[in-house]
């Protein structure tokens, strides 16, 4: 059996998006910018995406803008607005787990650009220390960026709470979320909610990979980072990825159609797996497992095996899973999200990350757990002490 549980890292394409990428690469190929037939058709798809994701957020299409991913979408965000907004102030905040597009984006702007940053705490499970962020506000502060899930651990940041925190010391300032692993999972609102900017990227949503957004709202003074033909208002120029765009908003559509009931499987399905975790002696799992958890993220550390000798010792049984981050580097690190949450050392080089999707079974999940318990007393006999 082949269970593939790290879609917290990528997922499989929906049939159907890989589908309309092929007819969109190969038969309505035309440069969007050009002015025939072919132009024109592919200027259709980008137009349609925008209202598709646009009516999925309640916001307006012309607030929507493509990048070739999260990474590229948080770096705008970041750097684009803290550019803009420099002659204000020069202070940013955000929390000390965010994903690698964030705090490396952030580190760069304090090292390289003289900005000053805040870094807030977290708790032990995770989530962002609300008081800290009161005291963080300051009238220098100009940007805000709290992710909306935590990759790593599956938390569900308090971000509505925090952008009303923020609204309420001064409206001026800007509010981002990196909503990579919240997208699809939730129904994120950003002009319900005060929330200025949102990342998501297409890979994570059963979309294909290359592609993302950014929303930008309509009182947001930004920079571009990119220069080149001045497409997307001169916000994100370069000829824009016509079948990524089309697959990303096509599986935008379909990941949003009901939502609630694959979540709620998959609640059932990580219920599962956390009492089957039970029979294993000295587990911790990591984050919440409750609704303040993301319903398909699972964080496990093992005491007595490290995390990449698990990993392929579950590769080797068809079980794909995670060490952390797949984002940041292939090669394996101590995990800061885990630093962050005050995980006893034990735990930081054995832990895993198991992600579900909608296609996740439950006869994935036995099995997944079934090796569990024939793996890990047979490694941990062979650790060394």
């Amino acid at each position: 059996m082949e269970v593939y549980l790290d879609n917290s890292a990528t997922t499989m394409c929906y049939p159907e998006v890989g589908e309309l990428v092929y007819k969109v690469m190969c038969r309505d190929y035309g440069n969007p910018s050009s002015m025939h037939r072919k132009g024109v058709q592919a200027e259709h798809y980008i137009r349609e995406a925008k209202e598709t994701l646009a009516k999925l957020m309640k916001v307006n299409p012309g607030e929507i803008f493509f990048t070739s991913g999260g990474t590229e979408s948080d770096n705008l965000a970041l750097m684009g607005c803290a550019r803009a907004g420099r002659r204000r102030g020069n202070h940013l905040i955000t929390s000390s787990i965010e994903h690698p597009a964030i705090l490396n984006t952030m580190r760069h702007l304090e090292e390289e650009e003289g900005f000053r940053v805040t870094y807030l705490p977290v708790d032990a499970a995770g989530r962002v220390k609300l008081d800290a962020l009161k005291e963080a506000l300051c009238p220098e502060t100009i940007l805000v960026s709290i992710m909306y899930v935590n990759n790593e651990v599956g938390t569900v940041q308090p971000v509505e709470e925090a952008a009303r925190i923020v609204k309420q010391y001064d409206s001026s300032i800007l509010f981002h979320t990196d909503a990579v692993q919240g997208f699809g999972k939730y129904r994120i609102w950003p002009k319900r909610t005060g929330i200025d900017l949102v990342s998501a990227s297409g890979h994570k949503i059963h979309g294909p990979k290359g592609v993302g957004f950014l929303y930008i709202g309509p009182n947001v003074k930004i920079h571009p980072i990119v220069f080149g033909g001045e497409q997307q208002k001169n916000i994100r120029s370069g000829t824009e990825n016509v079948p990524g765009i089309a697959g990303l908003a096509l599986a935008s559509k379909m990941i949003y159609q009901d939502m609630e009931i694959k979540n709620a499987l998959m609640r059932e399905l990580k219920a599962r797996f956390l009492d089957g975790i039970k029979k294993i002696d000295n587990t911790a799992v990591h984050g919440l497992t409750d609704e303040g958890g993301a319903p398909h993220i699972i964080s496990v550390g093992i005491v007595g095996v490290r995390s990449e000798v698990l990993l392929h010792t579950l590769e080797d049984r068809g079980i794909y899973v995670s060490s952390g981050s797949a984002c940041s580097s292939n090669h394996p690190a101590v995990s800061g999200v885990l630093k962050g949450i005050g995980a006893p050392r034990e735990y930081l080089d054995a832990t895993l990350r198991f992600s579900m999707s909608e296609f996740t079974t439950k006869e994935e999940i036995d099995y997944t757990l079934e090796t569990l318990y024939n793996c890990v007393p047979m490694l941990r006999k062979y650790t060394r002490r």
